[in-house]
């Protein structure tokens, strides 16, 4: 049997490879030294049907990035990016403007993201339009029921963004990305600007509308209680690379690389023993001087002679979950 038609095998719905943008930055009087920015450096994991994928890390760290790199919002230096077996980084513009109905972003900002001086109804009719993806008399109607579908009112069809609350604007960022019927949405910190019980209402939102429309995520957020609640998967990310990557219970758990079991110990536990908190010296390394060796090592605790000289790859330590760390 092979391994298509193995029901027990997850489709890959997304494959990234080797990914890296890099950015410029002029230095000197006369701007004439030019350095490197590796915002994202060398990125490779890939996404299943169905699935949540959390991405987190602290800010900075190049998770951001890698979703618009992902989505060619902005154009990758290196690296694939491979969606259902589509190579996106080689499309033209007009065949990759095909595939966008098919692959959707919720951004940060639902404010910035959403046109001041058009109504509700005409952002998403203008949406739904452009993508063909019911007839014209029926497009109204279809919007009445993409807002009724992420918790609003079909009387607010009619009304312009600076009249909802933050967490109203982003079920209409919400609504506006489902409008198209994708199969995968990737959520940029979708939660980190409302309140914590808003969050709490999106996060619901969004994993009744996987079950319902059988969507894939790629979410991103540098909140760890967040990426545990929503995440299937989870991915740490750290200067511009995955440092680990496993099953959420086993990475909660049983992390092993030295950056994750820092973060998880900072957590407060309820009703239990505390856990030896470990303390990171120092601050993240700039992009623009980034350490040789393992990027980690100028801050890890556990770091030895071999960290600063040798790169650590992302291996599978046990089966399915993989780390960069010498020791792990």
């Amino acid at each position: 049997m092979s391994i298509m038609s193995d029901p027990s095998v997850p489709e890959k719905i997304l494959e990234v490879k080797d990914l890296k943008k890099f950015f410029y930055a002029h230095k000197g009087l006369i701007g004439n030294h030019r350095q490197e920015i590796k915002a994202v450096d060398g990125i490779n994991f890939s996404v299943f049907r169905g699935e949540t994928l959390g991405i987190v890390g602290e800010s900075g760290c190049g998770k951001s990035t890698m979703g618009r790199a992902i989505l060619q919002l902005q154009k990758p230096t290196e690296g694939s990016v491979t969606f259902e077996g589509i190579e996106l980084t080689r499309l033209k513009n007009h065949k990759l403007r095909k595939l966008r109905k098919d692959i959707q972003m919720i951004f940060q900002d639902p404010f910035g993201s959403l046109n001041p001086r058009m109504t509700v109804g005409a952002m998403l009719k203008e949406t739904v339009q452009t993508h063909h993806v019911v007839k014209s008399n029926e497009t109204k109607e279809y919007v009445e029921n993409m807002l009724e579908q992420v918790g609003l009112k079909k009387s607010f069809y009619s009304r312009y963004p600076h009249e909802f609350s933050g967490g109203q604007r982003q079920r209409i960022s919400i609504a506006r990305a489902l409008a198209v019927k994708p199969k995968m949405i990737v959520c940029d910190e979708a939660v980190s600007a409302l309140d914590v019980s808003v969050q709490a209402q999106i996060l619901n939102l969004l994993q009744r509308l996987k079950k319902q429309y059988g969507l894939t995520y790629l979410f991103i957020s540098h909140d760890l209680s967040v990426v545990k609640h929503i995440s299937d998967r989870v991915a740490v990310m750290y200067l511009g690379q995955i440092v680990e990557l496993a099953d959420k219970k086993e990475m909660f758990n049983n992390p092993l690389h030295p950056y994750m079991k820092a973060l998880l110990s900072a957590i407060p536990l309820v009703n239990q023993e505390s856990r030896e908190r470990i303390i990171l010296k120092g601050e993240v390394p700039s992009p623009l001087n980034i350490p040789k060796g393992c990027r980690f090592h100028t801050r890890c605790p556990f770091a030895k002679a071999i960290c600063s000289e040798k790169v650590p790859e992302l291996e599978e330590k046990k089966e399915g979950h993989w780390a960069a760390c010498h020791f792990a």
